[in-house]
């Protein structure tokens, strides 16, 4: 990873008592910024913490010597050292004087966005959120410079504080061959957008703080030309988009839907529920927590649909390692879908899905669990869940059996299937099904359901609410029922002597008679350790667990309900 800095532009302008104690600072290619406000003394802020540089408090003509060496303030109160991407703001008092000011350093990191170079070969528009000073402005830089040097693509930057790409006329070389539209006053950002679309022909255009609704407006707009955006917006996370009411028509906006009373009772939800009101100008959206760690959110019209549902979001973690590679690891989660609360500063986790993927020549990109064939492992749960087992599975591909939705909120149910990868799939046919989810205050008025699953065989499973908790256990007691039927016995006792499958045979009748009918603890007999080993990947099939107790040679497997 390069980096490039100008620091040594940005001390030139410093009072002697502030540049040299910087100079001498051990932690000085980290420094973030230097503060100087009147009457005080002089502070420099690293990701540590901050530091005094001297005793001394800073005087009017401090802020004067500061200020002659730099450019104009402009109408935001901002100006920068000409040809660096450093940024100095002012605070004025009500005279309109200069009573502090904050120094930021601008770096130019090369190779930051290795990390996501796979969304941008997509061509889809991407969205970076997070708070202040973790890294928006610096990465959309690099990605302004990546699709103008390396994609030779049309690139446009709108730049309205000449943070992107530096003060003056001629822009920093770190955007590379990108072309740059200064903005004179901020509250125009909007219409040079649009000019940038009407008059320069870019494929790209880069917008850095999309702050206002006219700005929200005018990506909509941009989007709606076909032209690809990738924007900056302040929020640590999505839903904190979803509840801003300036910046929701960036992910499509949100409206109060109200519901007829069968439709509701289908559904299994309130009559006034909360929808997506559009299709989102951004397709993509990056959670920036770190400089190396980001959170991506690869459709964000399903992503929003899911959290205005309270439904599982799988959130996707990636991380760049010091040799260059990539990690991505999976977390689906619940959403509150009442208040929409930050539920991916606690993120209730099921169980969590690791991959790990080399250099960003070889980064693969997918689309949530349709793609990814890594089996998921059990982590944290949610405190008013049971613990959910591996998916069933043997060395065969378990056949998938059909399940029919009786008021019960089909898409919830499709959400736990694809994150859970379970072997079911849903019919809208009661007659054509294998098993039956049913609402249990539906089911008991419902005589002609009742008498189709008696005279065909098929068993109804009732849940007292729509919810994620109760379809999962649900749908967990389904597979340990059909698990029976699933089983290759032929293959388990392939090449096994008759001391492996005498042993087999006997955790199979204790589980199927005492451990799934009776919900009971049972023990086996005592045996070897090499038929223990079998036995426990028996127990593993049923998604039971067991442990050995016991000491050699009496030591047995115990098997848990």
């Amino acid at each position: 990873m390069l980096i490039a800095d100008d620091l040594d532009k940005l001390l030139e302008i410093l009072p002697d008592f502030v540049r040299i104690p910087l100079e001498k600072h051990d932690d000085i290619k980290s420094l973030i910024e230097v503060v100087m406000d009147l009457g005080r003394r002089p502070e420099a802020r690293f990701p540590n913490g901050p530091d005094y540089l001297s005793n001394k408090t800073i005087s009017w003509q401090d802020l004067d010597f500061c200020t002659r060496r730099i450019g104009n303030f402009s109408n935001d109160n901002r100006s920068g050292i000409e040809r660096t991407l450093h940024r100095i703001s002012s605070i004025r008092n009500r005279q309109g004087s200069v009573v502090g000011l904050t120094c930021r350093v601008g770096r130019a990191i090369f190779g930051t966005i290795s990390i996501v170079r796979d969304l941008l070969e997509r061509k889809e528009s991407i969205l970076l959120l997070g708070k202040p000073g973790v890294g928006k402005t610096t990465a959309i830089r690099e990605i302004a410079r990546i699709l103008a040097d390396e994609m030779e693509r049309r690139v446009v930057i709108i730049d309205t504080s000449n943070e992107i790409a530096g003060d003056g006329d001629i822009p920093h070389p770190a955007i590379g061959r990108a072309r740059r539209m200064q903005v004179a006053y901020p509250e125009l950002q909007h219409q040079v957008m649009i000019e940038a679309v009407e008059n320069h022909m870019p494929e790209v255009i880069i917008i850095d703080e999309i702050g206002t609704e006219l700005e929200a407006l005018a990506a909509r707009t941009i989007a709606e030309r076909g032209v690809q955006l990738v924007g900056t917006a302040h929020g640590n996370y999505l839903e904190s988009l979803i509840k801003n009411p300036v910046l929701s028509d960036l992910i499509g906006g949100i409206q109060y839907v109200t519901l007829g009373d069968d439709e509701a009772k289908r559904r299994g939800t309130q009559k006034s529920i909360l929808e997506r009101k559009a299709a989102p100008a951004f397709q993509v959206a990056i959670e920036i927590h770190a400089i190396n760690s980001w959170v991506v959110h690869e459709k964000v019209d399903q992503i929003v649909d899911q959290i205005l549902q309270g439904a599982c979001v799988l959130t996707q973690s990636r991380k760049l390692n010091e040799d260059g590679s990539v990690f991505i690891e999976c977390n689906p989660s619940l959403v509150n879908n009442n208040t929409l609360s930050k539920a991916s500063s606690k993120k209730n986790q099921y169980f969590s899905s690791n991959l790990y993927l080399g250099s960003h020549k070889n980064l693969l990109s997918y689309n949530h669990v349709n793609t990814v064939q890594s089996s998921f492992k059990t982590s944290k749960l949610l405190k008013d869940f049971q613990q959910i087992p591996p998916v069933f599975s043997v060395s065969h591909t378990p056949v998938p059996f059909s399940i029919y939705a009786y008021f019960v909120n089909t898409q919830q149910i499709e959400s736990v299937i694809n994150t859970l990868q379970l072997p079911l799939f849903i019919t809208k046919d009661a007659l054509k099904a294998d098993v039956i989810l049913a609402l249990r205050s539906s089911v008991k008025q419902n005589t002609k359901l009742r008498q189709i699953a008696k005279t065909r065989n098929i068993t109804i499973y009732t849940i007292y609410s729509s919810t994620i908790p109760h379809i999962t256990r649900a749908l967990r007691q389904v597979l340990n029922l059909h698990s029976f039927s699933q089983l290759n016995w032929k293959q388990l006792y392939e090449n096994k002597t008759y001391c492996q499958i005498q042993a087999l045979e006997e955790a199979h009748e204790a589980i199927k008679k005492i451990v799934i009918e009776k919900k009971e603890i049972v023990e086996l007999l005592s045996c070897v350790a090499n038929l223990r080993k079998i036995q426990h990947h028996l127990v593993k099939i049923y998604n039971l667990k067991a442990r050995s107790c016991g000491e050699e040679p009496n030591r047995r497997l115990r098997i848990y309900p």
